[in-house]
């Protein structure tokens, strides 16, 4: 008790100055219209000011949750136009061949995964994903991100895969020169992660600097038409009838954060086609 006396004692000058202080601020700004109104501007402005900082440091935190919502959407509608595109092809096929059409058959899906491990310094580059067995990850699935091919699952476990990535000297893609019939094969030469080409390219193929280049449809690895890269310039091949073309790729591999693995649902079947005639 005698502390607490003591305090007052030795402070109470002060106390009793921040009691003026406050009924002096009270009084100024209940009584007076002009200080009242600088002191509400003020204070909202703090406030404003206070919950805007708010606001981007939990929107920060919520973009992660927001980002995986929007992939899962896009990869949904890319789903929706790769089976459109499938089954208008299909359609063609069997009215051509005076068939009914079963829209109920749908090939492909997409299943959105987050790289975990990448690499493009080496000649043979692999990157892993967040996803594995148990979500449907199977050898051979082509995957992509939002601007085009990135690579091939070759290993997988019940919760991640490993992905060939398209920067692997290794690896071979059927690429052709977009709505056109020129069917080439694309591979990476090591050295500029932006850079591949397209090689065996007949001589007499007609382009332009700035086309695309896509995938042509007959890996059953990747549906027809997905992008890979422009066509910067002309390359002479060692053979006469064919050249190569030095391709730009759309992907960024420095920076893949989010991919999907395409899983093929008519896969099983085409593989079983292919082995029929196999001793």
């Amino acid at each position: 008790m005698r502390n607490l006396l003591n305090f007052f004692l030795k402070y109470g000058t002060w106390f009793i100055f921040a009691f003026y202080v406050i009924v002096s601020c009270v009084i100024l700004f209940t009584y007076n219209a002009y200080h009242s109104s600088i002191y509400f501007s003020s204070a909202n402005a703090v406030s404003s000011s206070v919950y805007g900082a708010s606001s981007e440091i939990t929107g920060y935190f919520n973009l992660r949750e927001i980002n995986r919502d929007l992939e899962e959407n896009n990869a949904r509608l890319e789903n929706e136009v790769l089976n459109l595109r499938h089954q208008l092809a299909e359609l063609n096929t069997l009215i051509s061949d005076s068939l009914e059409f079963d829209n109920s058959k749908v090939r492909y899906d997409y299943v959105p995964a987050t790289v975990i491990n990448n690499n493009v310094r080496h000649p043979k580059n692999y990157f892993s994903i967040n996803r594995g067995s148990n979500d449907g990850i199977r050898v051979g699935q082509g995957v992509v991100d939002h601007n085009g091919v990135v690579g091939i699952v070759n290993v997988t476990g019940k919760n991640t895969a490993r992905v060939i990535s398209l920067l692997n000297e290794t690896q071979r893609f059927s690429v052709k020169i977009k709505n056109t019939d020129y069917i080439g094969s694309l591979s990476w030469k090591g050295g500029d992660p932006s850079v591949a080409y397209m090689e065996e390219v007949p001589r007499h193929t007609k382009y332009q600097v700035g086309d695309t280049v896509v995938t042509s449809g007959y890996s059953l690895s990747f549906p027809a038409n997905i992008p890979v890269g422009v066509i910067m310039n002309r390359i002479k091949g060692a053979d006469d009838n064919f050249f190569i073309l030095k391709v730009r790729l759309t992907p960024n591999f420095k920076s893949l954060g989010t991919v999907r693995v395409i899983k093929d649902n008519f896969k099983e079947s085409l593989d079983s086609l292919s082995q029929h005639d196999i001793p």
